[in-house]
């Protein structure tokens, strides 16, 4: 990183690193290797932004019920609380929680991540302790600057047909508003909380809770990767996906857009979309990219090295539709890649590559791509500025 010129660093700690069993005393051992980290980040210059939650939660906690159960939250609180005063003084920037909807939906929606559930009514109680969760730990990281990481993704519709107009809206409400109005002081989106009545009566929001989920951000982080085309029926024969939660929307690539490795369309319109919209909308004091990149299939030469055009188009791309958006005047403060390495990438195992640097699994040796010297000149061009600092979670 020091070598590329990088001048920040997200990471997340891990949970069960820190607490096996999800309570309790801290395993000092787990502090010790991120308090290794943070020092050899902070002795060459480079920000340590630590995550605190990216999906990795106490079995035990799981085995009690999971994100579900609000005791979790209250749990996520201490675990906060522990690591902040191991790391407080060295760490300037703190994500509570990274795609609280991610870890909520697909884990007890879809069931695509951990734990496997398929039950919206649990995907909406996880939904709700995940950003209490994120309120309860605000009040324990009380040094440095402190914010969250939500995946927003646009919804347009397909066609101005009533029904596609329709499909988008509600698909938008649950993958934006649904996270970004409760902490931003509006409450849970009431035509989204309609549609799930006969599932929920959302019993589990308790008094007080949607106060402490609002508690002000010194920064909202906002991961962007795909734009969503909306429509109202599936299209046998082509590659589409159903939205969780029994919305009655699909999402399609639209013709003749590239795709990545995953299936997402390439469009870096709809990161400048994103970002101004959310500014416009909600107003926080200051955002970071926190997440922006593509996974393709990379092939080395037989040095090992990585010409990845199509990773330095993308990267080039959007790094020019965040700068569209500072143009519009959107507090935009940093912009990390995902990812630094070659790394696991949850329900996709090893399969997708989204490093600027090359991984052999095997050997663990690691070369950079043409992607990374591309952002080491960006950064060197921009003097070490905000708008060029790659990361990815530990």
């Amino acid at each position: 990183m020091a070598e590329l010129g990088i001048g920040a660093y997200r990471f997340s700690i891990a949970w069960p690193r820190i607490q096996p069993e999800g309570r309790g005393a801290p395993n000092r051992a787990g502090l010790d290797h991120y308090r290794r980290l943070v020092d050899a980040l902070n002795r060459r210059g480079i920000a340590p932004v630590a995550t605190l939650y990216h999906w990795d939660l106490p079995q035990a906690l799981e085995d009690a019920g999971g994100w579900p159960v609000r005791e979790t939250a209250e749990r996520f609180a201490e675990y906060a609380r522990l690591v902040h005063d191991a790391l407080g003084g060295e760490v300037p920037f703190w994500i509570t929680l990274n795609e609280p909807w991610v870890a909520a939906w697909l884990g007890y929606g879809t069931g695509v991540h951990a734990p496997g559930k398929h039950d919206d009514a649990l995907a909406l109680a996880a939904t709700h302790h995940l950003l209490l969760a994120h309120g309860l730990a605000l009040d324990a990281l009380t040094t440095g600057e402190v914010g969250i990481a939500l995946n927003l993704e646009p919804c347009l519709p397909e066609t101005d047909r009533p029904e596609d107009v329709r499909a988008a809206r509600l698909a938008d409400l649950h993958l934006n508003a649904l996270v970004l109005d409760p902490l931003f002081g509006r409450g849970y989106p009431r035509e989204l909380i309609e549609h799930f009545r006969g599932v929920t009566d959302m019993e589990f929001v308790l008094d007080g809770d949607l106060e402490s989920i609002a508690k002000p951000l010194d920064f909202l982080g906002v991961n962007y990767y795909r734009r969503h085309t909306v429509s109202s029926r599936p299209r046998p024969g082509r590659a589409s996906g159903d939205f969780p939660g029994s919305l009655g929307a699909w999402s399609y690539p639209p013709p003749g857009i590239e795709v990545t490795a995953m299936g997402w369309p390439v469009e870096p319109e709809g990161l400048t979309a994103v970002l101004t919209r959310v500014h416009r909308e909600y107003g926080p004091a200051k955002i970071l990219i926190t997440e922006n990149g593509a996974a393709f299939e990379d092939e080395p030469g037989i040095d090992g090295f990585v010409q990845d055009d199509r990773r330095v188009a993308y990267l080039r791309e959007h790094v020019a539709a965040a700068n569209g958006a500072l143009d519009q005047g959107v507090p935009l403060a940093g912009y990390f890649a995902w990812s630094l390495l070659d790394n696991f990438e949850w329900a996709e195992g090893y399969a997708k590559r989204f490093g600027v640097v090359g991984v052999d699994f095997a050997t663990q040796a690691r070369t950079p791509k043409a992607s990374a010297r591309w952002f080491a000149d960006l950064i060197a061009r921009s003097d070490g500025g905000a708008m060029a600092r790659p990361a990815t979670p530990g």
